[in-house]
C-alpha cells in the first residue's frame, strides 16, 4: 500500500511539473507577442495602367486634286500628336466610312460616329475644295482638322486657301504642322497664301 500510494504522489508531481511547463511556455509566447512590432499596413494595389489614346488618320480624298491630296498624305503618315499613344492609317476616306455607317453629315455627331467606328480616340482628316468661282482661278481650299472622338467635338482647325494646286502641295508640311501643334491652332479661312506673304 506504501509503494501504490507512493507512485501515485510522484504521478501527480510529473502531472503537475508538465501543467507548470505548459503554462511557462505560454506565457513566455504572450510576453514575446505583446513586444513584437505591429506588422506593416497592406500595400494598396497598384492603379491600372491608363488607357492608351489612338489616333485614326483618314487619308484625303484625290478625286479632285490628286497631287495636294498625295502631299498631304505623305505628311499624315508620319504625323506625330501630343499625349497620342497609337496611330493608325484607315484604308477608307472619311466619306466612305460615312457612307458605311449611315451618317453623312459633316457634323460633330457623325464625325464621333467615325471615331468610334475605328476605335480611335482622335481623327485627322482633311479636305480639298476648289476655291474659286472663276473658271481660270485654279485656287484650292484645303482644311486639316484634329477631331476628339471623346469630347465629341473639334480640338482644332486649319483652312488655307492657295492660288493653285503646285502651291497647296508645297504647304503642306507646314499645314499638317498648324493642326497637329500642342495646343491646336485654330486657322479659318484668309486670303489666299501667296496673297498674304507679299501684304508682308
Amino acid at each position: 500500500m506504501l509503494a501504490v500510494g507512493r507512485g501515485v504522489a510522484r504521478g501527480h508531481r510529473g502531472v503537475m511539473r508538465r501543467a507548470q511547463r505548459a503554462w511557462l511556455f505560454a506565457s513566455v509566447v504572450a510576453i514575446g507577442c505583446a513586444h513584437a512590432p505591429p506588422s506593416p499596413p497592406p500595400v494598396p494595389p497598384a492603379p491600372p495602367p491608363a488607357p492608351r489614346l489612338k489616333l485614326a488618320v483618314l487619308p484625303v480624298d484625290g478625286r479632285d486634286f490628286p497631287s495636294v491630296a498625295q502631299s498631304l498624305n505623305n505628311v499624315l503618315r508620319d504625323v506625330r500628336v501630343k499625349g497620342v499613344d497609337d496611330y493608325f492609317v484607315s484604308k477608307a476616306t472619311l466619306e466612305v466610312v460615312q457612307l458605311s455607317i449611315e451618317c453623312v453629315e459633316p457634323t460633330s455627331a457623325c464625325h464621333r460616329a467615325v471615331g468610334k467606328q475605328l476605335g480611335a480616340n482622335k481623327l485627322l482628316m482633311g479636305h480639298v475644295t476648289a476655291a474659286g468661282k472663276k473658271r481660270h482661278d485654279k485656287s484650292v481650299r484645303v482644311t486639316l482638322t484634329l477631331f476628339d472622338v471623346d469630347a465629341g467635338e473639334a480640338a482644332g482647325v486649319v483652312d488655307r486657301v492657295y492660288r493653285s494646286p503646285d502651291e497647296a502641295s508645297q504647304g503642306a508640311t507646314e499645314l499638317v504642322a498648324q493642326a497637329t501643334s500642342d495646343p491646336p491652332r485654330s486657322l479659318m479661312p484668309d486670303a489666299p497664301r501667296s496673297m498674304a506673304r507679299e501684304e508682308r
